[in-house]
């Protein structure tokens, strides 16, 4: 009897350690090297790691040079750890030691997996391209360069490049008309630049050769499936087209209009009466959108600061969908992280035919962000189209300068 009870207990003991989950894995603190890998080409990025005190979350930032952007709380999933990017329609799942991750960055659209790339990352390094002292070169890339990226169509996008270079380190970002490739960091090796950039919606890849004659001949490659060729010449004179020239209203409109619901339903028009008398700013958005994230960053604090001046705000959303309980939840959470105090409306999805059917008086929403300034009457004073956001240096302290002159004499006005 004995025996058999010695038995029974043993099992006992057995099963309930058989049944007992295994405990997460604790990853390290401090910052990781990671690299999502496409077409043999490996694209670096760094994220800065912490556990949460209730033990269980993590709260983790992609490091971009100067940028330290946090990403959604991270969290265990039996052995994998799952990095959500709900703003961007993206998450990392990757199967965890102490110091080491492997797993699958995927992009989501609508609750369906669009593309993936394999993700690794280890624990206690630093750098994006090349260790310390392992890149050398005599080139230097530092100043303004006229740049075109050419697609597989043949159609090229102009744009301009403005990079710093520290040693072999370069820091800097490229230019468009419909906005900027946010924070580019990354180094110069010899006769070659490499360059990338991750913010859970860009990963991009950058590669150039450093001609004799001053070109950079390259690729880019963005995202799960994008490809491009670049070449820039170096031009300190390089401008782009005018910003505030490239949105405008068609011929008979002096003023804009609309009415869209906010995330609770209720139905905003530039009529209502807090609206009246007032300077207004509307900003084209979209909660999948990084350059809208970064006027987002300016916007929020500064309609703060200003809101009791005569001045309000309004954001027309155009999300991947336009069904409320699909896009609703991502505006919600656009408004939770950036504190938001001004409506944020659904406007419709992000298409051109959306788009012009809801703001049928401009000549064409062709960048998100594009931003609106209306003035105390109701007449729009300034279209801007695009944005050039803190990665862009001197350019987004331009903005800043532009943006705070032209909102003083709206302000200012009777």
């Amino acid at each position: 009897m004995r025996l058999i009870i010695s038995a029974a207990v043993t099992l006992f003991c057995l099963i309930q350690f058989a049944c007992k989950p295994a405990a997460d894995p604790t990853l390290k603190n401090g910052v990781w090297r990671a690299t999502l890998n496409r077409e043999n080409q490996q694209l670096p990025l760094l994220l800065d790691i912490t556990k949460n005190p209730d033990g269980k979350t993590y709260t983790i930032f992609a490091l971009n040079g100067a940028e330290k952007l946090q990403l959604d709380s991270a969290y265990f999933e039996n052995d994998s750890i799952v990095i959500p990017m709900q703003l961007f329609d993206a998450k990392i799942i990757a199967k965890a030691e102490p110091e080491s991750l492997k797993g699958i960055y995927y992009r989501v659209a609508n609750g369906v997996i669009t593309g993936s790339l394999p993700f690794e990352a280890k624990a206690g390094e630093s750098y994006k391209f090349f260790k310390s002292g392992e890149a050398k070169s005599s080139k230097n890339v530092t100043g303004k360069w006229a740049t075109f990226f050419m697609d597989d169509k043949g159609d090229s996008t102009q744009a301009v490049g403005n990079f710093t270079q520290t040693g072999t380190d370069v820091t800097g970002s490229f230019l468009t008309t419909t906005g900027d490739y946010r924070f580019l960091t990354g180094s110069v090796n010899g006769d070659s630049l490499f360059l990338s950039t991750f913010d859970g919606s860009n990963a991009k890849l950058f590669k150039a050769a450093i001609g004799e004659n001053g070109i950079l001949k390259g690729s880019l490659w963005s995202g799960v499936k994008a490809y491009k060729t670049w070449e820039a010449r170096l031009d300190p004179k390089a401008e782009l087209p005018d910003a505030a020239k490239l949105t405008f209203l068609k011929p008979g409109f002096e003023t804009v209009d609309f009415s869209f619901p906010d995330s609770d339903g209720k139905v905003w028009s530039l009529k209502d009466p807090s609206f009246k008398d007032k300077a207004v700013i509307i900003q084209i958005m979209g909660s999948w959108c990084p350059n809208c994230m970064d006027e987002t960053n300016f916007m929020a604090p500064w309609y703060q600061k200003n809101k009791d001046r005569g001045v309000e705000m309004v954001g027309l959303s155009f999300e991947r969908s336009d069904k409320p309980e699909v896009a609703n939840p991502k505006i919600r959470r656009m408004i939770s992280r950036f504190d938001i105090d001004y409506p944020i409306l659904l406007a419709g999805t992000n298409t051109d035919e959306a788009t012009a059917k809801a703001l049928p008086m401009l000549n064409k929403v062709m960048s998100y962000p594009t931003t609106i300034f209306i003035d105390k009457k109701g007449k729009v004073r300034e279209i801007h189209t695009g944005f050039s956001g803190p990665g862009t240096g001197k350019y987004y302290d331009e903005f800043v300068s532009d943006f705070n002159s032209l909102m003083d004499k709206l302000i200012a006005e009777k």
